[in-house]
């Protein structure tokens, strides 16, 4: 049995997608799991709840962490500690491995235009210290030895299915789909990478069933040679057959956007990762299993048309 822990969002329906490569024991859980393939098993529970984590990981021999928390470094820092902590109690005690599908936000702000696994963990956002917490939880016992454990770390994602989550969905193809100006964050000259979903759901999958993958960090296949801010609305616009039209906000108008729009508020501290390059590096993923991540052309034709 294999089972992925916050089953519902883009990376967990693309994930379960994968794993059937692999098994015929799929477990999905969320507070209100439904099948992504017709012999899924679903359970129901809140991994807040310790005793329900505690079901929901027995019998797995793998399990995937990909739970995603409403946008907020006050949510966060009051429920991921929790939830790591409920997921590593489960996963020692039914000695299954854990995987943890993770983001980037614990490195050095400094060294986002080169990351690689190893990047200094610095954060300087709330939301960034709280994603570096829940790391050490995990590594921590692993080199205690209780626990195998992996990493697997994405940049930010697009993909088809991934309206509600994707910042790119929702700063310039939903705005450009409805006759809008896109909106990008800092300066549109500045390269920015994407992983894309399928990619990653894939790739999580394989790391999830290759044993000496565990007790370290996998940056998931990754396009080189990111797209500037630019370059990514001019090609969704040429894909959409309109016209590449967009507005930068500064970090003054998001501030000021942050009084009405709660998603604003939470975006300020993020601000970095879009005044200056910020390239994802996956060499490491790509020499160990000569895996290559979709192009951004095709990925971008992909998600228009659905």
């Amino acid at each position: 049995m294999q089972t992925i822990l916050g089953a519902g969002g883009a990376i967990g329906k693309e994930l379960a997608k994968a794993l059937t490569k692999y098994t015929k024991e799929i477990r999905l859980v969320s507070r209100n799991p439904q099948k992504v393939n017709e012999s899924d098993e679903v359970f129901q529970a809140d991994l807040l709840n310790g005793a329900q984590v505690l079901d929901a990981v027995n019998g797995s021999s793998v399990v995937y962490l990909t739970a995603g928390l409403p946008y907020t470094a006050q949510v966060w820092k009051r429920d991921w500690p929790i939830i790591m902590a409920n997921v590593i109690n489960a996963c020692t005690k039914h000695n299954a491995r854990l995987v943890f599908f993770d983001n980037i936000y614990m490195y050095d702000p400094s060294h986002i235009g080169n990351m690689t696994e190893r990047t200094p963990i610095k954060p300087s956002s709330e939301k960034g210290k709280i994603r570096a917490l829940v790391n050490q939880m995990i590594f921590d016992e692993v080199d205690k030895g209780k626990l195998s454990a992996l990493v697997a770390r994405c940049a930010d994602y697009y993909g088809p299915g991934d309206i509600n989550t994707s910042m790119l969905s929702q700063t310039v193809i939903q705005p450009l789909k409805n006759g809008k100006k896109a909106n990008w964050l800092g300066g549109v000259n500045y390269k920015h990478s994407m992983t894309y979903t399928l990619d990653a759901g894939k790739a999580t999958a394989l790391l999830g069933n290759t044993p000496d993958a565990f007790n370290q960090v996998w940056h998931l296949p990754t396009a080189p040679d990111p797209l500037t801010g630019k370059q990514w609305i001019d090609a969704i616009a040429n894909g959409l057959n309109v016209k590449p039209n967009f507005q930068v906000a500064s970090k003054l108008i998001v501030r000021g956007l942050g009084l009405f729009m709660p998603i604003m508020k939470e975006m300020v501290e993020m601000y970095y990762q879009y005044d200056r390059d910020y390239v994802f590096d996956s060499t490491k993923f790509e020499n160990r299993f000569s895996i290559k991540a979709t192009p951004y052309d095709e990925g971008i034709r992909a998600i228009l048309a659905k």
